[in-house]
């Protein structure tokens, strides 16, 4: 998707600081399927909200553990996905991931589902964070049909100021969502630019780097959303063959030298791949 302007940040009253300093290590899996061992050399680990590891040795053990929940779009496999569709709040089909659906995030009852229903679902769990998921959607969407989808970006960025309302003291992991940093810098405490340097391409089913002027344009925001608000930290997600370890070591040192926290994962993101040794 294409990325938008990145404007000043509006200050706020003061700047958080419940957040921690960065994660040296952190993982993505969705799947419930992977040994202790494979998790614990990890600071901070993203799980699916329904199919995922035992939490609680994680938790145990200090590691901060989020939830992932999907703010832009529903797959059909999720038990909300029928509710949504009796709404009429379902849009097209995402043409990469075959059954997740757009949702039209302006429908209060969409927020009311999220705020009353799934993030305490996911915290009762034993989740510790939350992690946002989609946020791209409500901006590209509105792109596409100003009119139609007027407003749809705002509703995005006040769904995720109402989570930091109801529980102030949950982290929480925007993946991307650049065009609402404005608006939620001071409302989040990572941001993750997912396939910034190394990204997997749905058409030759190949992985590859992503062009230069893109990977720049990523690392400016970024930057700039860490300069803006020194409490927000930086995670970034790249893809690649995990039978190339040396090109993931050179993703894992690009990063670094950027001041981020990287993480190199397969794009079905389900298993671990141990980051390298230096």
């Amino acid at each position: 998707m294409t990325l938008g302007a990145f404007g000043a940040f509006e200050k706020g009253a003061s700047a958080r600081s419940r957040n921690a300093d960065a994660a040296e290590k952190w993982a993505v899996l969705y799947t419930a399927d992977a040994a202790l061992e494979t998790l614990t050399p990890f600071d901070l680990l993203v799980f699916d909200r329904a199919a995922h590891p035992d939490i609680e040795p994680l938790t145990d053990a200090g590691k901060l553990v989020f939830g992932y929940i999907s703010l832009g779009e529903m797959s059909n496999d999720r038990d909300e996905f029928q509710r949504l569709q009796e709404w009429g709040i379902l849009g097209e089909e995402n043409p990469y991931w075959p059954g997740s659906h757009f949702i039209d995030v302006r429908d209060t009852r969409w927020t009311a589902l999220v705020i009353e229903e799934l993030v305490p679902a996911i915290l009762q769990r034993g989740f510790r964070g939350l992690f946002l998921d989609t946020l791209d959607n409500p901006p590209e969407l509105e792109r596409r049909d100003p009119t139609g989808n007027a407003g749809m970006t705002r509703a995005a960025a006040r769904l995720v100021k109402a989570l930091n309302l109801h529980w102030p003291e949950v982290p929480i992991i925007m993946n991307r969502g650049y065009e609402l940093l404005d608006a939620v810098a001071f409302d989040i405490d990572y941001v993750l630019g997912e396939s910034v340097y190394a990204d997997y391409d749905f058409t030759t089913k190949t992985y590859g780097m992503v062009p230069d002027d893109l990977y720049r344009e990523q690392v400016a925001i970024l930057k700039r959303a860490g300069a803006k608000n020194p409490n927000l930290s930086i995670l970034t997600l790249d893809y690649w063959d995990p039978a190339d370890p040396t090109t993931i070591a050179e993703i894992y040192r690009v990063q670094r030298e950027n001041g981020f926290s990287p993480y190199v994962a397969t794009i079905d993101l389900d298993r671990i791949i141990p980051p390298p040794a230096n």
